[in-house]
């Protein structure tokens, strides 16, 4: 019978957490495997798959709270409460991780030159019950949303445009329409981020294709955050609209397309509110 983990095991596999995760942000190798071994013989007879379970608990927690998360342990939002109370509570008592979290975000990324994109698209994430499970209110020792600023790192968000961009243009000469490879507009760099989407390609028959390009250096399921006016512009052209999600950027780059907007496309929930007096 699957019992509740108690306050001691929580402790335990929350300090092992994140002591993977301070490894993963200062780009130190660790073993995964070796790291459940080595919990077992403290636990209440948890097998290695319930600890892995729990591990992506975990990052389920920090990708609420807008914080980065190891990359292997995908978020299962559907996790105890007290696991929450103590994660906030290890973030409370160990703010010292928040200049790894800082580090995290705004980290160079050098742009890619080259890239060979025969395996480069892959199977969008599923879509979770995320929204029934967030409170309106989160406690949060970390008063940076991290996620956030990692995806408005001007760097980062330009090299993953510029790839998309690459990735267009070679698509579209694959499939023998040079002429049309030739069109590809960069809005956002011409034009500035107003437009609603960055990028201006084209379909096959030669109609407009809108791009948002949305880059992180964590896995497909991060969560990635989107303006009104983008929102707006998405549900005005849905038909041509593309979400291209870029992720794994920093070390073997992959990306998935939804297209479609955004309100159809991904589940969301408002995170700021605008007041008007």
């Amino acid at each position: 019978m699957t019992t509740d983990w108690s306050n001691i095991e929580l402790d335990l596999i929350i300090a092992d957490y994140f002591s993977m995760l301070r490894m993963e942000l200062s780009d130190i190798a660790y073993n995964k495997a070796e790291h459940r071994r080595n919990l077992l013989p403290f636990l209440n007879n948890r097998s290695e798959g319930s600890i892995e379970f729990k591990h992506q608990n975990i990052s389920a927690v920090l990708a609420i709270l807008g914080q980065p998360f190891i990359k292997g342990y995908l978020p299962r939002y559907n996790y105890q409460r007290l696991l929450e109370d103590k994660v906030i509570d290890y973030l409370t008592i160990n703010l010292n991780i928040e200049e790894l979290f800082k580090s995290f975000a705004y980290k160079d990324v050098k742009p890619v030159r080259a890239y060979k994109f025969d395996n480069f698209i892959v199977e969008p994430p599923k879509t979770v019950g995320v929204s029934e499970s967030i409170p309106a209110y989160k406690r949060n020792p970390i008063k940076i949303n991290y996620l956030e600023k990692e995806q408005t790192n001007r760097k980062l968000g330009f090299s993953g445009e510029e790839m998309v961009i690459t990735f267009e243009r070679w698509n579209l000469i694959q499939l023998g329409k040079e002429k049309l490879a030739g069109q590809i507009r960069w809005i956002s760099k011409e034009e500035g981020d107003g437009a609603g989407f960055d990028i201006l390609s084209k379909n096959m028959n030669g109609s407009d294709k809108y791009i948002e390009v949305k880059t992180t250096k964590l896995s497909k399921e991060t969560p990635f955050y989107f303006t009104r006016n983008e929102l707006l512009f998405s549900y005005l052209h849905s038909d041509e609209y593309h979400l291209y999600r870029l992720f794994n950027f920093d070390k073997d780059a992959k990306m998935f397309v939804k297209q479609g907007s955004l309100e159809s496309i991904c589940q969301s929930i408002p995170v700021t509110y605008k007041g008007f007096f």
